[in-house]
């Protein structure tokens, strides 16, 4: 499966977006809508535990139903760590929301083929998450292959989606300078070591292993560190990868803790 996503400042446009890639004949358990709900909603709050594994953030609201502008699929609320009270669209987004924390998709998700969860997004979950920080909506879809997937992602730009690179990018670009400060504070030279301290702060907010122990994930971070040595013989990334990884454990645990602050 290939992902295809775009990141939409305005909701009108995101659904516009999702209508386009549904009469292309894409099925419905194949592309999700996710935005951000307001309190107007009558909601107004929202229990979310950081310290929770999966089933934090508890569902709040069963399947809804239609909604008006969204065109097929039941509708999902739930709240997401960090983030807060997320509508999405059908099994894909329930699953996607499962992924997230919102312990939601467990059920809803089982439904979904085997070669469809494969192609979850979770390792730009955490991108997304940000874009819905920020009040936009964001438009995902799976596509058996890459002309499909060119297809769809035509389709999303034409209706002024961002690219999830793009929006990737902006949200490292918000936390650089503070990167940065930390880092060089230790002595270290963040501009020789970003990139495998960057690598390692995304990979920390990885959805499979952001919510376990750090002795849980130890592991894998490891296993990640050799096959970026293998890519990079000779260099010397294992201190930057490492500070980077725990860094953004640091950084997942601080925005689940913020709704519970607030």
């Amino acid at each position: 499966m290939k992902t295809v996503s775009g990141v939409f400042r305005s909701r009108l446009d995101a659904e516009r977006a999702l209508a386009e890639v549904q009469a292309a004949g894409l099925p419905q358990d194949r592309i999700t809508l996710l935005t951000p709900e307001k309190t107007e909603t009558g909601i107004k709050s929202v229990p979310a535990v950081a310290g929770e594994q999966p089933g934090m953030g508890k569902a709040i609201g069963a399947v809804l139903g239609g909604s008006a502008g969204l065109s097929g699929g039941a509708l999902i609320m739930a709240a997401i760590p960090g983030v807060g009270l997320i509508t999405a669209m059908g099994l894909l987004g329930s699953a996607l929301l499962g992924a997230a924390g919102a312990g939601i998709g467990a059920a809803a998700g089982g439904k979904l083929e085997d070669s469809m969860t494969k192609g979850l997004p979770e390792d730009e979950l955490f991108v997304y998450e940000d874009a819905l920080r920020q009040g936009r909506t964001v438009v995902i879809a799976l596509s058996d292959d890459e002309a499909e997937a060119s297809r769809f992602r035509e389709l999303l730009n034409a209706e002024g989606a961002e690219a999830v690179d793009t929006a990737r990018e902006q949200w490292w670009i918000g936390l650089r300078d503070a990167e940065n400060e930390r880092y060089s504070a230790l002595g270290k030279n963040f501009g020789k070591d970003e990139k495998f301290y960057r690598l390692g702060f995304e990979s920390a907010l990885h959805a499979r292993t952001r919510c376990k122990e750090y002795d849980q994930v130890y592991g894998e971070m490891t296993a990640q560190i050799e096959d970026l040595e293998r890519q990079y013989p000779g260099v010397e990334l294992a201190e930057p990868f490492t500070r980077g990884y725990e860094r953004g454990r640091d950084y997942y645990q601080q925005l689940c803790n913020k709704p519970r602050a607030a």
